[in-house]
This record gives C-alpha cells, structure tokens and sequence, in this order.
C-alpha cells in the first residue's frame, strides 16, 4: 500500500518517512489507535516504502518489483499473524494464519479499514472469537529465522496482538526484544492496554490519531457525491474511524439489529416486563459472542449520546436518523442519577463476556439492572 492511499494522517506518514531516510528503523513498533483510524494501512504503508528499491522522499515508487508484490500481499518477505480460530470441527490442525492467507489477503485488499468483526465474517466464524496461539508463535519464530529473500528487509505484521495469549505471547518475548538481523514486527492494536506490558515496552510507540473530520468530509463530498450536509452528520457520527464512516454510509444491517436490540431493552426496562426482557436475553444469547461483544458497546456508545442530549450539548452529540429520534425520546431517563450505575452494568456485562460467562444468565442480570436503573 502506498502512503498516498492511507486517508489522512499526514503529520504521522511524514513521521515514519523521515525515519526510513534517515535510518532510525525500530525493530519493533506497535501502531495503535481506534479501529478505522487507519493503524493497519499504514504498517502495510511502512513496510512497502522500507523495501521500495527506488523510493521518493515522499512514498514508495509503486511500479518495482518489490511494490508490485506488496501491493498484492504476496511478496516473500512480507509476513502475517492475524486472529483465527477453526472453521471446520472435523480440521485436526491448529488454527494458524497460514491456513487462512486466501481470505486474509482478499479481506484486506478490499478494504484495508476491516474491524475484527468483519474478518471474523470473512474467515466464517463469526460466532467464535479469533486468537493469536502458541502454534502462531511458533510459526512466527520459524518464518524470521530466515534472512530475507527478495526484500532488504523481512516484515511480520501482527494484527491485533491483543488476541495473543499468554503462552505466545511469552514465547515471542525474546524476539521482540532482539529479532534477527534485517527483520521488523509490526505490532497492529486496537487495544494496546490488553497485551501484556513486557511486550508493549520492547516495541517504539505509535499512536494513531482518528482522522481529520476535514479529510472525511472531503472523501464523502468529492468523491461520493453527498451534500455537504449530510457528510458532515455522517463523518461526525463516525468520530474520525473511516471504517465506521464506510458502515454508517452503507446502513449496514447489522447496525439496524444492534439498534433493534438497544431499543427493545429499554423500552421493556421502562415498562418493568419482566417476561419480555427474559425473552430479549435469550434472543441476544443466541447470537455469536463477538456480536454480542459488539452490542455492548454500541449501547455504551448510545448510552453516551443520550446522556450528551440531556445534558443540553448537541454540539457534541453524534447520531443520525432513527437513532437521533429515540435517543431523544431516552435521553429524560439518562441523567446524573442513574448513568454511573448503567455504565458499570454494561462494562460488567463486557468483563464476563470476555470471560467467557454464560450469555443469558450475564444479558439477563444485565436487564434485570437497567429495569431497576432506568426509573431513577
């Protein structure tokens, strides 16, 4: 990927060119920033103007052989380890990158802004959650023992290394710390306060911040034609994540579930029916853990926005169509009096679902809760 195609962020791209040319390479970095801040585009970004044979000072040249096979990610000494998990219960071998490179590389070529969500869809489990193993880890040890190929330098992009276990994540100490010669791991989180800290200080920092509402609202104007107006709604909304930006626009349908959801839960909290919340439970039980994960904290979010109306600040409220209109309706019950108590529930509910609790016993006490909460 070139740099001129990763949205924004040009204080950032000018950063990591300067240190390319002037030979401070850190061996390890971990980009991190919200998910479609754009952390994976410009690892990716990196790691074709390091190997670029014949780069300008401001992006790889695009057209040598080296940028023709990163381009497509296929280039010999461009690596990954990404989150996976079994697609087939009857497939006897560990879950590794290796067996999924087709779909990872099609996933990412589409849309290199993809959340953890929509590679779990690409790959097949979307009810399970993806992890980064032991065997990965062993994998990853094997593939940098080599000298590079083609390349001047080796390149392993680990993509959210917050789903890395223990176990591998002890294992890749020590390379982290100190790699081969002419290799570097980049480390790409969404969540950097989840891997443990022996590995966040052996990696260089690198934030990346959401995107300038400036360049969003660009994008939706110029290029897909929107009025201003209405590009505006939606790139505040998105709150500086092109991937979001990309699924408001398109009013995905899982968004309209996870807003069917939220509004049945409150409504039913309101009116104190226990027998449909308990019915309500069981629905969401049913559907896979990353979605329910993602249910959270889309309710979170709208929590926040209802709170934002109460509190009388629309200029930092962010919602559109029938979402606005309910969180209107809602926002009377959200006040001073009940917010902590309903964020603590939510972020309790997230902690047992992390851990792997029973869904309808953790979405029932969750309702049971907001029932009791949303009267205050």
């Amino acid at each position: 990927m070139l740099f001129q195609s990763v949205i924004g962020q040009d204080e950032l791209k000018h950063q990591l060119r300067q240190a390319v040319r002037e030979g401070r390479i850190a061996h390890a970095q971990l980009f991190w920033g919200a998910g479609g801040y754009g952390a994976l585009p410009l690892a990716l970004a990196l790691a074709q103007y390091i190997n670029c044979t014949n780069r300008s000072d401001d992006d790889a040249c695009g057209s040598c052989p080296s940028c023709h096979k990163m381009q497509k990610l296929i280039h010999p000494d461009l690596h990954f380890a990404v989150p996976v998990n079994k697609v087939d219960k009857n497939d006897k071998r560990p879950p590794v990158t290796d067996n999924f490179l087709v779909q990872w590389r099609a996933a990412v070529l589409a849309n290199q802004y993809l959340n953890e969500q929509q590679w779990y869809e690409a790959l097949g489990i979307e009810n399970k959650q993806g992890n980064i193993s032991v065997h990965e880890a062993a994998k990853i040890m094997e593939k940098l023992h080599f000298r590079p190929f083609e390349a001047a330098y080796k390149v392993m992009i680990i993509w959210l290394p917050e789903r890395m276990n223990i176990e591998a994540s002890n294992r890749l100490l020590k390379l982290i710390e100190e790699p081969p010669t002419k290799t570097l791991l980049f480390l790409v989180s969404e969540d950097p306060t989840r891997i443990i800290k022996t590995i966040r200080s052996r990696a260089q920092s690198v934030h990346v911040p959401p995107i300038d509402e400036a360049v969003l609202v660009k994008i939706k104007t110029e290029q897909d034609g929107i009025p201003e107006a209405q590009a505006r709604k939606l790139v505040r909304a998105a709150a500086g994540s092109y991937g979001k930006l990309l699924s408001l626009a398109a009013s995905d349908d899982d968004n309209r579930d996870t807003f069917t959801f939220f509004v049945l839960l409150m409504r039913r909290a309101y009116q104190v029916d226990g027998i449909a919340l308990m019915e309500w439970a069981e629905e969401l039980a049913r559907t896979g853990r990353e979605y329910q994960k993602a249910f959270l904290t889309y309710a979170v979010q709208m929590l926040r926005e209802c709170f934002m109306n109460n509190r009388r600040t629309p200029e930092v409220t962010y919602l559109l169509g029938d979402e606005d209109v309910f969180a209107q309706k809602l926002s009377p019950y959200i006040n001073e009096r009940n917010i902590e108590t309903i964020y603590r529930a939510f972020n309790l509910a997230m902690a047992h679902l992390a851990q792997n609790g029973n869904a309808k016993i953790i979405f029932t006490d969750l309702a049971m809760k907001m029932v009791k909460a949303i009267r205050r």
